[in-house]
């Protein structure tokens, strides 16, 4: 790649040159949904950030094994520790089976991220499937001395690993704060202290999701399977490790002390995060009304929403903003970046149109290279965004004849359009989709009529040629006269 990527790093709090470990093989894990409930704007963000990534390392010629989880298991109401399994409560109180709950929501997860244009990552784990390699990994700890079993559960003592490690290097806590900030909960008791946490919970005869173990019948601690499954695929050593800002404290930083007491070192070279979405400025929750789910966002079936807005806007939005910056959805936001999605999208219609000439007035060269220097700087796809439409003035100016192209620069200019709005960010044209075939099919009989409205005009007769225009206004027809003829869009 001409521009050397370079990656913000939570770990080390900088930018850093990306160097994958074994090149040119990228390792990336995602901490991906807990799926009890409908995916929602929270679960968009990171899956479109990581998506961005993983869109970009390929395009760049690197062969990418992208790890996304799904918790299915072990994800408890209160905290890491206590509470109900969230996935097990929906099953109790809807009469069905766990694993029923965890794959309607999976599926739906699955469809909205389809719809999002987020590409399936090369290994998608569940929690549940993986429960052996979860209780080796627990096993590891407790060998190298780093756990303690009680009561039948096993935690993980976060004060001798601190006295060898450093417990709090991703989030720049120290113990001190932790303790200082780690509320007494009931049913603590089996703990020596109330910041050590989990690996692998002892089953109330209650609890429906358990399996058998060493300890006795339980289930892993909700950062256990993270540190598992991303070794099993990725190798005790892999490049990257991504998830929402929110897991930093305590997930990731609780990930990173349990792989480290097991491996003897840290598993991630890079820690990457991005940052929360908030509505009208609050943080998204559900006691504050402003919980909007994905379906409600593509149907428009919220108070808060004055209108739906289509996948594609939502993709366009998240990425006009750069992934470590705070997203604030509101309608007028999400409405602005409708139009400038379709000013672009049109932008690119009429750039398909543009017929080559003997020269040059533009040089391609010049977009790649802007949109190359802005995503190789830690993803900054705004930027990549901002030189696009800089550009789709100058499609529009090559399509009316203000500006001239060759046959080899037009056919390079449409390569790095396709390559960057279609290929890294993700991009796709809903209303070209959408209008599809019946373009296709009217096509003929709408260039055949704005034929006859060009002889009309020629022959000066206005009342024809503006009943013609007037008519294709009426059913939804654009047209736009040109210098050397005429054009036309579905609005």
């Amino acid at each position: 790649m001409e521009n050397k990527l370079v990656l913000y790093n939570t770990l080390t709090r900088r930018k850093e040159e990306f160097e994958p470990i074994n090149p040119p093989h990228v390792g990336m894990y995602v901490c991906g949904p807990t799926v009890y409930g409908d995916p929602h704007l929270g679960h968009a963000r990171p899956a479109i950030t990581f998506d961005l990534l993983f869109r970009y390392l390929k395009a760049e010629g690197y062969k990418v094994r992208y790890v996304r989880n799904i918790t299915d298991v072990g994800h408890l109401e209160h905290d890491a520790d206590e509470g109900e399994d969230k996935i097990a409560k929906k099953a109790r109180l809807e009469q069905l089976e766990p694993m029923e709950v965890a794959h309607y929501y999976t599926e739906r997860y699955k469809a909205a991220m389809a719809a999002l244009n987020v590409e399936t990552p090369s290994i998608e784990p569940n929690a549940s499937g993986h429960i052996i390699e979860q209780i080796e990994f627990v096993k590891r700890i407790l060998d190298n001395g780093f756990a303690y079993e009680s009561n039948g559960s096993i935690y993980f003592d976060v004060e001798k690993y601190n006295g060898k490690y450093r417990y709090g290097k991703l989030s720049g806590r120290n113990l001190d704060d932790i303790v200082t900030d780690t509320r007494k909960l009931d049913g603590q008791d089996d703990k020596r202290h109330s910041y050590d946490f989990a690996l692998w919970k002892k089953a109330a005869p209650e609890h429906i999701m358990r399996w058998p173990s060493p300890w006795g019948d339980g289930f892993p601690g909700w950062h256990m399977e993270c540190s598992a499954m991303s070794t099993k695929y990725l190798g005790e050593r892999f490049d990257i490790h991504g998830g929402g800002m929110d897991l930093m404290f305590p997930h990731h930083e609780c990930e990173i002390a349990q792989s480290t007491s097991a491996l003897g070192h840290d598993s991630a070279k890079y820690w990457v995060h991005n940052n929360m979405i908030t509505i009208n400025g609050q943080k998204m929750g559900k006691s504050l009304g402003n919980f909007i789910t994905l379906e409600e966002m593509f149907t428009g079936k919220h108070k808060l929403l004055e209108q739906a807005y289509t996948p594609m806007t939502v993709r366009f939005f998240i990425l006009q903003a750069h992934y470590r910056s705070t997203l604030d959805f509101s309608n007028d936001a999400l409405q602005a970046a409708e139009k400038g999605l379709d000013r672009m999208m049109k932008g690119i219609e009429a750039l398909a149109k543009v017929k080559p000439s003997s020269a040059s007035t533009v040089a391609p060269d010049e977009l790649a290279a802007r949109c190359e220097e802005a995503m190789a700087d830690d993803l900054n796809s705004p930027m990549v965004i901002s030189a696009l439409f800089d550009w789709v003035r100058i499609f529009n100016q090559l399509a009316e004849g203000q500006q001239t192209i060759t046959a080899e620069d037009l056919e390079k200019l449409k390569a790095t359009v396709d390559r960057w709005v279609f290929g890294i960010l993700g991009l796709r044209d809903e209303k070209a989709a959408a209008a599809g075939g019946g373009k296709d099919m009217v096509s003929p009989l709408v260039d055949m009529l704005l034929e006859m409205r060009m002889k009309a005009k020629a022959d000066k007769d206005w009342a024809t040629s503006d009943k013609i225009r007037d008519g294709l206004t009426a059913i939804g027809i654009r047209v736009k006269d040109r210098k050397d003829g005429f054009d036309w869009e579905i609005e």
